[in-house]
């Protein structure tokens, strides 16, 4: 039996997040609903901006791998991740953060000499997120931070897409996926944003290399990746890399295939406040209930229920005992 239901690699990053309006975004010059990475200085003067304006709604740690880790280990999921953080405050406050969380990491108690990498998280009012990240000392994530020997211990390895952005952390990636192929480790691996296949498309192919065991992805991502618009055609390009996936569809729920056959699922209707952390909140779910006995069907509907409360709060992530009452829910 493995000790570790999923070791996961990503960009530690403290998320600041703010409710903001759309004209906002549209003096700022800040393109809606995309990640973009954006240097220090001009982050500080945005985040000046949003404080004096709006006020600081909430702080999490974050990133797309930690806010799935996180989910996971809530439901129940034992869970390694492997980041890295600065010497200062925000890193102090994430390791916290993590250890609350009951994830293992390879940072101990301390982060190395630098800054920490936050990421400004602006909600407008039709629940839309859009980010402007400083990846900070999480841009030099190298092979180093890899936990071999907790790698080898666990059922899946878990990559997001974000880390297509760094050399060194793609390569990192690309290493960890090998190990876990070569020790018999699942794969799985999340896109994380449409800006991502759009502008780093060749990077993530590098990633994916000969193919993942599983894949996460939402509708857009989907149709970037493939060229293609209707489900079908995106199904059949998407059987190419991973032998199993989940597309998430918004409000439309989700499409799941597992290997043999597709599954559409509902979506639970919902009033939605802030969609940041939907998509991580999905995977964290599903991957936890792959791991302790549902079917892909069962995993989606549980991660869809999940994905659709979480949008339903602000922040990426739910309390403790919300993961609880999904469980219950079932």
């Amino acid at each position: 039996m493995s000790e570790y239901h999923i070791y996961a690699i990503g960009n530690a990053l403290v998320d600041k997040e703010f409710e903001v309006t759309d004209q906002f975004l549209e003096q700022s010059n800040i393109d809606k609903g995309v990640m973009t990475l954006v240097e220090q200085d001009y982050q500080e003067q945005i985040l000046d901006q949003l404080k004096s304006t709006f006020g600081l709604k909430k702080r999490a740690s974050g990133g797309s791998a930690a806010n799935t880790i996180i989910a996971a280990s809530y439901f129940g999921s034992n869970c390694f991740y492997s980041c890295k953080v600065g010497n200062d405050e925000s890193g102090e406050f994430y390791l916290h953060d993590l250890n609350l969380a009951g994830v293992k990491s390879n940072m101990s108690d301390h982060g190395d000499e630098g800054t920490t990498g936050r990421c400004v998280v602006m909600v407008t009012p039709d629940a839309e997120r859009t980010m402007h990240s400083f990846l900070g000392i999480s841009q030099t994530i190298s092979e180093q931070e890899l936990d071999i020997e907790a790698l080898k211990k666990s059922e899946y390895l878990y990559l997001e897409g974000y880390l297509v952005t760094s050399d060194s952390a793609r390569q990192a990636a690309v290493s960890a996926k090998k190990i876990a192929e070569q020790e018999g480790i699942k794969t799985a691996l999340t896109f994380s944003d449409p800006g991502m296949v759009e502008f780093f498309k060749d990077g993530l192919q590098e990633m994916v290399s000969s193919g993942v065991d599983l894949l996460f992805c939402n509708e857009e991502e989907a149709q970037t990746w493939s060229g293609k618009e209707s489900l079908d055609e995106i199904a059949t390009e998407l059987k190419k890399i991973a032998k199993t996936f989940a597309v998430t569809l918004g409000a439309k729920g989700s499409l799941v295939f597992d290997g043999r056959s597709l599954h559409k699922l509902e979506g639970v209707p919902v009033t939605a406040v802030d969609t940041n952390g939907a998509g991580d909140m999905y995977a964290g779910a599903f991957i936890y209930a792959l791991t302790h006995g549902y079917d892909y069907a069962e995993a989606g509907r549980l991660a869809t229920r999940a994905s659709a409360e979480v949008v339903t709060h602000f922040g990426p992530r739910l309390p403790e005992k919300a993961h609880r009452k999904l469980l219950a829910s079932g």
